[in-house]
C-alpha cells in the first residue's frame, strides 16, 4: 500500500510533542522522513524496557488489543499494541513486534537546543532519534511541515481521507 502525506505547512511551524513531523533527513537533506516528535529543545530522552522516558519520567503506556498485521509472505501474525501518552495529554498507538529488541534500551539523549527527538511508532520497525548515525537530532531547520492528513491509494486502489491529529492537539 502506498501512503501519501500532506503537511501543513509554515514558515515556523510551531511543533509540539505528538505531532508527527515530515522533515528531511539531518544525515542526507536530500531525502524526507515522517516520525511523531517525542522530545522538545532541552528534554532528556531514554527508553528502559521499551518503555518511553521523558526527562526521566516514564510515559504512561497502556496494553490494547493486538494489532493484526500481514507479513510480506501474506501471513498474518499478532503483534502486540500500545497507547501511550505523552505529558502534553496527546496520545497515539504504538507497536512492539519484539520484547527487547536492540533499541528497547538505550542510552539518555539530550536534546539540543532547536532540535527536536522522533520515534516511528512501530518501535521495532523505525529507523529514528536513536539511531544517530541515521537520524539522530532533527534540526528545526529541517522542518518540512507537521502531517494533517493522509490519503491512500492501496491494492483495492480505494482512495480514503484520514486526519492525522493527536488527541488534545487543534489544528
Amino acid at each position: 500500500m502506498v501512503d501519501y502525506l500532506f503537511p501543513k505547512k509554515s514558515h515556523r511551524p510551531p511543533v509540539e510533542r505528538g505531532d508527527i513531523l515530515v522533515f528531511k533527513l539531518p544525515s542526507d537533506t536530500s531525502i524526507v522522513y515522517v516520525k511523531r516528535v517525542v522530545g522538545m529543545p532541552g528534554d532528556t530522552i531514554e527508553m528502559r524496557d521499551g518503555v518511553l522516558h521523558i526527562n526521566g519520567n516514564p510515559v504512561k503506556r497502556e496494553r490494547l488489543d493486538d494489532f493484526i498485521e500481514q507479513t510480506s509472505s501474506k501471513a498474518m501474525r499478532r503483534v502486540p499494541r500500545f497507547r501511550e501518552t505523552l505529558p502534553n495529554g496527546a496520545t497515539y498507538d504504538t507497536l512492539d513486534l519484539t520484547p527487547d529488541s536492540q533499541l528497547d534500551n538505550t542510552r539518555e539523549y539530550n536534546v539540543p537546543d532547536g532540535h527536536y527527538f522522533v520515534l516511528g511508532d512501530h518501535r521495532d520497525h523505525s529507523i529514528d532519534s536513536r539511531v544517530r548515525t541515521r537520524v539522530g537530532y532533527v534540526p528545526a531547520s529541517n522542518v518540512v511541515g507537521i502531517a494533517i492528513g493522509v490519503y491512500y491509494s492501496g491494492e483495492t486502489r480505494s482512495l480514503t481521507w484520514r486526519t492525522l491529529k493527536p488527541a488534545g492537539r487543534v489544528h
